[in-house]
């Protein structure tokens, strides 16, 4: 088996030659060592394979989290998040993206390749336990202790969230596999069926009302949803139909498991989804795989020294991962666990008939699974013990809870003198036979403190709060369930090993103290408040007959049994060992009968024996057995286990007191074993002596308080006078000191008045120059202001005389297009005016024309009459001609309407044309007056309405009154004035000349018209 040390490293081989997995299936080992030193571990903590069981994530206790490739035999560092993971899951849409729930409640999304956050989600008031990925991976179910949240992958919004009741609380919420269906398990047993989409409940299983229950902790589903296995606080397995939601069976597993932590089913490539496989994962670390339709058991992994915390089954059944008990990974072939040479040859299984639950139940009776080395060799044969029919009464006596034997473990305990520190409180649980009875320790530590212990921590002062509170706790409930252990005074040094050792539990810790106190401290309280002589009595006839030497010298310095041996007993030796061999000697006390704790003390007495004759004073002997001296515990337990053998049975202490017998379970049994009413009588005396206490220390705290409130009146009174003499005293020197500061208050005030005058004198000196420098401060603000303004009016004179150009510019380019208008204006309507004239002529000419024909025509038929029917016809033809010289007229006049209706159409544009001239004429100069009249130059006079302005040049400007004028001549300037308007008289004038000639032109035309009409009627 390789073990691999990831160590800092980011990126690596995860074996280095090629694996061949081991007896036990393990492949490799994987642990990562700490940076500081190479000793000490950093522990795997959650692991979590991908959709392909190709890969799988695995997160330490240091926020690292790794991905390790089996099929490529390469782990990378993907993400270094700085705080513990508390579940993760790798089954996402996006292959490359896992989820990892942290420690501060939240969940975060990682791509492992950019290694970059993906998104952060929060919502969660507690740890995350779990995050269940939908099959089609876009949907995730996170759970704590009181909530579940459903999260959107592709938005990574949470849309739904489930609440329950503190006092109910959730175990697990998951998804099942190829469906919709939400799972829900609660810690009182119930099991709800929801649909993910509209989260409507479909069903609910049924608790069992039969057989004890079990409190669900572990769940598992086959691949294709339609088992389910539940286990917890038992050693049985509810298998649960979800298609008829029925109990389909109940698994019972051997005595070795008491709690069920893991359940994993292992698929197969050819079971369709139908998973047989189940691994049960139990308290002892060992996880067991077992057939659900058979109910016989296949393999297991791991042992009691190399426990399994946690483990993962890959999607394709070809790999388990698991998290050991000391953080390291082990990963497994299950190829190599599934071969026929490491199965059990037996049955393992069987049915237990009679009950009710006789056709549900069945019962594995294995211990274990034996595999056999490989040989290839030769074949090794196996040989199983089948144990007898009938039990012997020797076996039933050495019989343990969890499969443990009393004299495997005695020869054991032997052999190595101690039992494993790993196991101890195991072995000891399981050697004392706790009943482990919540509700009777329960009921005892509700009562509260008790009063003898609730100043304990005055007596016996401890540094750790919690180990003072363990202590007070366990006492308080000793006190409770027995009057005396609230009165006898060496209880806590009896019980403080106890507490320290079961400091965490302190159920535990309250029955092995009552079962030593019960079984080991047997005859203890018979003569109480003294100590218990006869018990002690045992002790002296055992040392007597064992070392007389050693007691006759003790007789003779006057030491007693109740120096020697009581001082051990009431400290059960933890004064005078040290941890390792105080634990070490309870390994043995335990494993015997009661007699072997007094016989430790007289073997402890004889092994000091030559230390013990030196000394010959009584303090001597005091401090010897209250405090540790050079001893070594093994010679001490195996002079123990000599004297055991060796001391005559009609003094031994093994026929003087009972054999061993557990506490019962339910409820603890009486105590009884003591004198009561002297018990009686100590705690009616204890309380009345506190009651007196009590009275007593409050008559002194009002003894107290009138003491001091007269000492504080007397210290008040002094103090009053005390501070009229002070008051008085001050006041002489107040008179004094007062006399003193008004002359000097005098000479300061002439000090001050003449400093007041040399300062008045400065001021107005100051002002003076201050008021001339400000006058010539605006003085030159003045001058500055001119310079400005003349540089304004320059400026401003410059930008009109630009102005005044461009406008001129302006002026003259619209004349020269006005210009170019009416010229081309005048040339189409000469044009017009030849066209029109050369039609007129050309009509008049074939109208005259036509006529002539017509009058000789009809001259010539006048003439030649000669033949009357020659005459008709030519009447007729006469007569038609004339028709068809009517038809001509006719369209002649439609040409004449539709040329003068042309003419007008031509002659309402040319007005509409020169209209849009003048607008637009008018328009440039009004805008361009306009701009002027903003300009600063209006303002200072340069520019003048023409309008508004009298004088002679009134006159001149009647004929155009809306033309503006720039510069009018003033009779304080001498300068010659100009017009922008210097052309527009005579542009008015052509256009009126040309107007005219087309007026005249057209009724000249309108003459002809008339009269080539006249001339074609007649």
């Amino acid at each position: 088996m390789q073990t691999t040390d990831i160590g800092n490293k980011e990126e690596g081989k995860v074996w280095h030659r090629k694996p061949t997995p081991s007896n036990t299936g393990v492949m490799v080992t994987v642990i990562r060592s700490a940076a500081a030193y190479q000793s000490k571990t950093v522990r795997f903590l959650h692991v979590t394979f991908d959709t392909t069981g190709d890969s799988f994530l695995a997160g330490d206790h240091h926020g690292n989290i790794y991905v390790l490739d089996i099929t490529r035999n390469r782990f990378r560092l993907v993400q270094k998040t700085g705080q513990a993971c508390t579940a993760l899951a790798f089954n996402l849409r996006r292959t490359t993206e896992f989820l990892v729930a942290l420690a501060d409640y939240s969940i975060k999304c990682f791509d492992k390749d950019t290694k970059q956050l993906v998104s952060w989600m929060r919502g969660h008031e507690g740890a995350v336990s779990s995050v269940s990925v939908h099959g089609s991976g876009r949907y995730a179910i996170s759970t704590s202790a009181d909530t579940a949240q459903l999260w959107d992958l592709d938005t990574f919004q949470r849309k739904r969230k489930l609440n329950v009741r503190q006092s109910v609380g959730i175990q697990r919420v998951f998804f099942l596999p190829l469906g919709n269906t939400i799972l829900s398990c609660f810690n009182d047993d119930s099991i709800f069926a929801w649909e993910s989409d509209t989260l409507f409940c479909k069903y609910q299983l049924p608790v069992p009302d039969e057989g004890p229950r079990i409190h669900y902790k572990a769940f598992a589903v086959t691949r294709d949803g339609k088992i389910l296995a539940a286990g917890g606080r038992s050693n049985l397995l509810h298998l649960w139909c979800l298609d008829t939601r029925q109990l389909l069976r109940v698994v019972q597993m051997p005595p070795k498991v008491r709690t069920v932590r893991q359940l994993e089913f292992l698929p197969d490539s050819f079971d369709g989804g139908a998973s047989q496989t189940l691994g049960v994962l139990s308290q002892d670390g060992v996880m067991r795989f077992i057939n659900i339709q058979t109910c016989k058991l296949l393999f297991n992994i791991g042992s009691h020294d190399d426990a399994i915390t946690s483990a993962t089954v890959s999607p394709n059944g070809r790999h388990i991962v698991t998290i050991m008990d000391d953080g390291s990974l082990n990963i497994y072939s299950v190829q190599c666990l599934t071969q026929d040479y490491n199965k059990p040859p037996p049955s393992l299984v069987k049915v237990v008939s009679g009950g009710e639950c006789s056709a549900l139940t069945m019962k594995v009776k294995s211990e274990g699974v034996q595999r056999p080395a490989k040989n290839p060799g030769r074949r090794v044969k196996t040989k199983v013990l089948r144990p007898p029919a009938v039990p012997m009464t020797e076996d039933k006596e050495n019989e343990l809870p969890d499969g443990l034997n009393k004299k495997r473990l005695v020869t054991l305990l032997k052999a190595f003198g101690e039992y494993p520190a790993k196991y101890r409180m195991f072995v000891w649980r399981s050697l004392l036979r706790l009943p482990e009875n919540h509700a009777a320790f329960s009921s005892l530590t509700d009562k509260g403190l008790h009063s003898a212990y609730l100043s304990i921590q005055e007596r016996y002062p401890i540094k750790s709060h919690k180990l003072q509170r363990g202590l007070q706790r366990v006492l308080s409930a000793l006190a409770h369930w027995a009057a005396i252990f609230g009165e006898t005074d060496y209880l806590p040094l009896m019980a403080f090993p106890f507490v320290k050792l079961f400091q965490n539990n302190p159920l535990l810790c309250f029955e092995v103290v009552a079962t030593t106190i019960v079984n080991w401290c047997q005859h203890w309280f018979e003569y109480f408040p003294n100590p218990p002589l006869n018990v002690l009595s045992m002790a002296e006839n055992v040392l007597a007959h064992h070392d007389k030497e050693l007691l006759q010298h003790l007789i003779d310095c006057g030491v007693t049994s109740q120096l020697y041996v009581w001082p051990l007993l009431e400290t059960l030796f933890s004064e005078v060992l040290t941890r390792d061999e105080w634990l070490k000697l309870f390994d043995n006390v335990f494993s015997n009968h009661p007699a072997f704790l007094l016989v430790s003390v007289v073997s402890y007495v004889t092994c000091c024996r030559a230390p013990l004759l030196l000394c010959s004073h009584k303090e001597d002997f005091e401090y010897f057995f209250h405090h540790r001296n050079n001893l070594d515990v093994s010679s001490v337990i195996k002079e123990t286990y000599r004297l055991m053998e060796s001391t005559p049975a009609d003094i031994h202490p093994r026929n003087m007191l009972n054999d061993f017998q557990p506490l019962t379970r339910g409820q603890y049994p009486v105590f009884n074993k003591y004198p009561t009413y002297i018990v009686e009588y100590q705690s009616q005396e204890r309380e009345r002596i506190r009651q007196q206490e009590v009275d007593y220390l409050r008559e002194r705290q009002a003894v107290q308080e009138l003491r001091a409130k007269a000492v504080q009146r007397q210290a008040e009174d002094e103090a009053w006078y005390t501070q009229q003499e002070i008051l008085q005293q001050a006041e002489e020197k107040r008179r004094d000191i007062l006399q003193q500061e008004e002359s000097k208050l005098a000479e300061q005030r002439n000090r001050l008045t003449a400093m007041k005058r040399e300062l008045k004198v400065k001021e107005l000196q100051l002002m003076d120059a201050a008021r001339r420098r400000f006058l010539q401060q605006q003085q030159d603000q003045r001058l500055t202001e001119l310079h400005r303004l003349d540089e304004q009016i320059h400026r401003k004179m410059n930008t009109r005389d630009q102005e005044t150009a461009a406008a001129v510019q302006d002026i003259q380019v619209r004349q020269m297009e006005l210009e170019a208008q009416r010229r081309l204006f005048e040339q189409q309507l000469a044009k017009e005016q030849v066209r029109v004239t050369q039609e007129v002529r050309a009509e008049v000419d074939t109208r005259r024309h036509r006529s002539e024909v017509e009058e000789t025509t009809f001259q010539h038929l006048l003439n030649n009459d000669t033949d009357v029917s020659l005459g008709t016809k030519k009447w007729e033809e006469v007569v038609s001609q004339k028709a068809q010289l009517e038809e001509q007229r006719q369209a002649a006049a439609t040409a004449e309407a539709n040329r003068r209706v042309f003419l007008s159409q031509e002659e309402e544009e040319n007005e509409q044309h020169r209209d849009n001239l003048r607008r637009s004429q008018d328009h440039s100069l009004s805008k361009q007056w306009e701009m002027r009249a903003r300009s600063p130059c209006s303002t200072s006079g340069l520019l003048h309405n023409p309008v508004a302005s009298p004088g002679p040049h009134q006159s001149q400007q009647r004929h155009s009154p809306n033309n503006i004028c720039l510069n009018n001549q003033s009779t304080s300037d001498d300068s010659t004035c100009f017009s922008l308007d210097r052309g527009r008289g005579e542009l008015d004038c052509r256009e009126r000349e040309l107007m005219q000639n087309i007026r005249e032109l057209r009724q000249k035309m309108a003459a002809r018209a008339k009269n080539s009409n006249s001339t074609v009627s007649q």
